[in-house]
This record gives structure tokens, C-alpha cells and sequence, in this order.
């Protein structure tokens, strides 16, 4: 297991299966999103996050995790190239990653293992530290239109702690790595924040004073560290387990900010960070209640989402995630998304969130994606469909894909991911990306596969194929699109086995 169970307290519950999206006014799919913001750097006003021009942003992204545990690096690229499980994530809709790590790969000449190098699969990975493969994936994640929040997860790859320090890495450690990387990401705006611990649990406090064991003292002292190196970042304070003798989940229990908020030297940078999970996890209490999901908004609000809904400061669900095994997991998710505030209404001002996880490797939750670590679980993934929010602008670097960098006229990029594929067939997505500086009303993509491939089914898209050319153009709905906007359309292909070709993309 590379996830370790969280302490929970009470009695098992039981519950009828509750179908995706129905029985707490969850629409079935989501409805389009805002226009995307994202530009520079964020700050916080309030609830909200705003982007450099004022512009509302919402966080709707996935935990990708590796670089805490002794491989020192994101887990599956065992199995596939760095770049496109990002382009599958963006396809997907996720905006943001987190990254947690551990305060090993910042030992000097820490170097990451588990790596595929054949066939030319990550290929510009090779020979680097863990670090400066951190680098690649901050580069290439914002390239695509992604952010990236790094979370210090753990001080070594052994384990949990429940306070920020141990024997073996001091404060003073914990302290000069988070610097260390505010340092080396400064000037780089994909990169937004830092999540100073994960989980802190008992014995820590918030507000109790004591220097040893008061986590609101010590994310001040922290944060204040990091704002000192790169005032730019957002800083992200999770919660603990107990307050006042009323115990949660580890580091989802926000009870004390209304009392004893963090303070820092910069203004508007704090970004409260809850931690919730169903039974796939641990048991507690609310889940055997008899009013059982009803009961759900209530809890949230008593331990996080008070903080957002009176508008003290933003509020980012930095982990959460289920098996779905359990009919009792399946309707807290559906609670959870709901009380999450769909994009579609409430835009950016609603609750932040990165789900746990993007890896199927986390022993009690699995990931978006499955064992195969390329199908991706659709029942899953469309529970988070009325959350996703818009992607960002691209902060520069290399293409992927097909298009040109804009010149002041239409331009656009597409990158293609191989969603699933079992020999017989596949289906794949293409997200189509307005590279230009003003909105297009078109756009049209085209490749040439090196086999027999033939398009059976397209969605979002219609098309021609000529041989193994084939030429995609946008549907009546999706054609125009903002500048440095995307959309998105898939298709189903016989056989499989084709493999990813190379896109051109054209706009008008």
C-alpha cells in the first residue's frame, strides 16, 4: 500500500446504491464551464482565488503521487511517458496537479528509479535527480495549461508523521527545503502554491500555544518562510485531527481557523486545505447515522466549509477519494461533489478540490486511472464532471502536437491520448487548445495513422477519412473557442494498436 490508513473512530454503515448523479440534484453531465482565467500569479480576496487580473479561478484538479515513496518519483512511468499522462489528465479535464514529495529527493544527488526509458518513453528523463525530473513535469504541466501545487507529504519516504518534524529532519530542515523550492520555482507561475504538510494528526494542535505541537504556529513560521523566498505563492494550510476533543480525519479538521486563523507577513495568500475520504478509508461516525447522506453538508460545514461560506478565506479539498465499492461511498461522493458547488453555476466561487488519485496503486482508494495505468475509469472520473473547471493559459515551453504559436493570427494545438485500448479497438480523446491571442469560430484536426486504423464512432466532432488520413472538424456547439480556451472530442477506432500520431491543428 502507498497510502496509509487514516485513524477514523465509529461503526460501519449501510446504505442503497445511489446512481451517478441522481438522489442530491446532480445534474448527469456537466454543463459548459466559464471562460478560463488563470493568468500570473493568484492571490486570495475572500473565499475566492483570483488570477493576476482579478479574474476568479477554481482549482478542479488530481493528486499524482510517487515522489514521496523511495522511488522518488511520480509512480507509472514504469509504464508510460510523463507528458502523456498530462495530456490525459488535461483531456480529462483536470487543471491542477499535486505533487506530493518527501524531503528525501532533497538530498543532494537523490535520484528517481522505476523509470521505462524503451521505445523512447521519457526519454528527456534520463540521467536526471528526482528534482530536475519535478522540473520536466512542471514545464511540461504548464505548457498544457495545468498548475501544479507541490506537497510536502512526508519528511522521508518511510511514512506518515503526524507532526511537520521528526528526529531524523528537524523543522529547521522542513523549513529550508520549503524555501529551498520556493526559491527554485520563483518566476515560474505553473507552479502556485505549496501544501506545507499532509495530514497533520495528534498530537498536533491548532491554537494551543505550544511551539512543539501548535501546527497553526509552525505553518506561520513556515509560510512566512516560503513568502520570504517567493511572495507570489499561495500557501496552503491543511487541518488537523482534533480540536476542542472533537476528532475527524487527519488533517481535515478546520474547527479552530475561526478562532485562531493563520497569519502571515504577505496578505491574501492563505489557502485552508481540508482532507475527507468515505469508508474505502476508515470508518466514522456520520456514516452510520440514519439520516446518512443528509447529514454530510452538516459535518462539512462544522469542520472546513464554514471558513468558505463565511468567507473567511478559500477553501481547497486537497485529497479525497473511494474504492465506489461500498454503496455508502458511492452516496458520500455524490454529497461530496454536490456540496462542492457545480462549476456551471457558481464558476470560481466555490470550493477548491484535487482528488486522490490519479495513481490505481493507492490501496485504499485506487485512481482515476486502472490497473493498466491507461483506462480510465469512467464511473469514477464522471462523478467529478459538474466540478471540473476550466483549464489555463499556457506558461510557454515545447509543443505537443500539431499548430503554431499564434503570430497574431488563429492558431490552435491538439494533442491526442489513447484513452483505452484492448487489441480489437480503441477510443481515444483530442483536446483542441486556441493557441492564438483572440477567440476562433473554428477549428479542424487531422492526422495519419501508420496502420489500418478506421474511425468507427466520433463524438463532439465530426469527420472524413481518407486511407489512414483523417480530418476532425468541430461540431456546431464547440467551434468557437476562447483565446488560450480549449475543447475537447473523442472517438472509437478499429483495430488497436495504432498507437499516438501526430496532430496538426487549424483555426479560423
Amino acid at each position: 500500500m502507498f497510502r496509509t490508513l487514516r485513524r477514523a473512530l465509529c461503526a460501519a454503515a449501510a446504505a442503497l446504491l445511489l446512481p451517478l448523479g441522481l438522489g442530491l440534484g446532480l445534474p448527469a453531465t456537466a454543463h459548459a464551464a466559464p471562460a478560463a482565467g488563470g493568468a500570473g500569479y493568484w492571490h486570495t480576496s475572500g473565499r475566492q482565488i483570483l488570477d493576476a487580473s482579478g479574474q476568479s479561478v477554481r482549482i478542479a484538479g488530481i493528486n499524482w503521487f510517487g515522489f514521496e515513496t523511495s522511488n522518488q518519483v511520480v509512480h507509472g512511468l514504469w509504464s508510460r511517458d510523463y507528458k502523456s499522462m498530462i495530456d490525459q489528465m488535461k483531456s480529462l479535464g483536470y487543471n491542477t496537479i499535486r505533487l506530493p514529495y518527501s524531503d528525501d529527493i532533497l538530498k543532494s544527488g537523490a535520484m528517481p528509479s522505476s523509470i521505462d526509458f524503451s521505445a523512447g518513453k521519457n526519454a528527456d528523463l534520463q540521467g536526471l535527480t528526482s528534482l530536475q525530473v519535478i522540473d520536466k513535469i512542471v514545464a511540461y504541466a504548464g505548457q498544457d495549461g495545468l498548475k501544479v501545487i507541490l506537497d510536502r507529504h512526508r519528511p522521508d519516504s518511510g511514512g506518515q508523521s503526524a507532526l511537520w518534524y521528526t528526529a531524523s529532519v528537524p523543522e529547521s530542515t522542513w523549513i529550508a527545503n520549503l524555501k529551498s523550492l520556493a526559491t527554485r520555482y520563483k518566476g515560474n507561475a505553473a507552479v502556485i502554491g505549496i501544501d506545507l504538510h499532509n495530514e497533520p494528526h495528534d498530537p498536533a494542535c491548532w491554537g494551543c500555544g505550544d511551539q512543539a505541537t501548535d501546527w497553526r504556529l509552525a505553518a506561520e513560521r513556515a509560510g512566512n518562510a516560503v513568502l520570504s523566498a517567493n511572495p507570489d505563492l499561495l500557501i496552503f494550510v491543511e487541518g488537523i485531527q482534533t480540536f476542542n476533543g472533537v476528532s475527524g480525519w487527519w488533517g481535515g479538521n478546520l474547527m479552530g481557523v475561526g478562532q485562531y486563523p493563520v497569519r502571515l507577513n504577505v496578505a491574501n495568500r492563505v489557502v485552508y486545505s481540508a482532507h475527507d475520504y468515505a469508508t474505502s478509508v476508515a470508518q466514522q461516525s456520520w456514516f452510520s447515522d440514519p439520516s446518512f447522506p443528509n447529514n454530510m453538508p452538516d459535518i462539512w460545514d462544522k469542520y472546513w466549509g464554514y471558513i468558505f461560506k463565511q468567507n473567511i478565506a478559500p477553501v481547497w479539498v486537497g485529497e479525497f477519494g473511494t474504492t465506489l465499492q461500498s454503496t455508502v461511498d458511492q452516496k458520500w461522493l455524490a454529497a461530496l461533489v454536490s456540496y462542492l458547488r457545480p462549476t456551471s453555476t457558481y464558476g470560481g466561487d466555490s470550493f477548491h478540490w484535487t482528488f486522490w488519485s490519479w495513481n490505481p496503486n493507492s490501496g485504499d482508494t485506487g485512481g482515476i486511472l486502472k490497473d493498466d495505468w491507461q483506462t480510465v475509469d469512467t464511473v469514477k472520473d464522471g462523478y467529478l464532471a459538474t466540478v471540473k473547471a476550466p483549464g489555463f493559459p499556457s506558461t510557454g515551453g515545447g509543443d505537443n502536437g500539431g499548430g503554431g504559436d499564434g503570430g497574431g493570427k488563429a492558431a490552435c494545438r491538439a494533442t491526442y491520448v489513447v484513452s483505452s485500448d484492448w487489441g480489437g479497438g480503441f477510443n481515444a480523446d483530442v483536446t483542441v487548445t486556441n493557441t492564438g491571442p483572440t477567440a476562433i469560430k473554428s477549428w479542424k484536426v487531422t492526422w495519419t495513422w501508420s496502420g489500418s486504423q478506421k474511425v468507427t464512432t466520433m463524438w463532439n466532432a465530426s469527420y472524413t477519412q481518407s486511407g489512414a488520413t483523417v480530418t476532425a472538424v468541430n461540431a456546431a456547439h464547440n467551434g468557437a473557442i476562447a483565446a488560450n480556451g480549449s475543447t475537447a472530442f473523442g472517438f472509437g477506432g478499429a483495430p488497436g494498436g495504432g498507437g499516438v500520431p501526430s496532430v496538426s491543428c487549424t483555426a479560423s
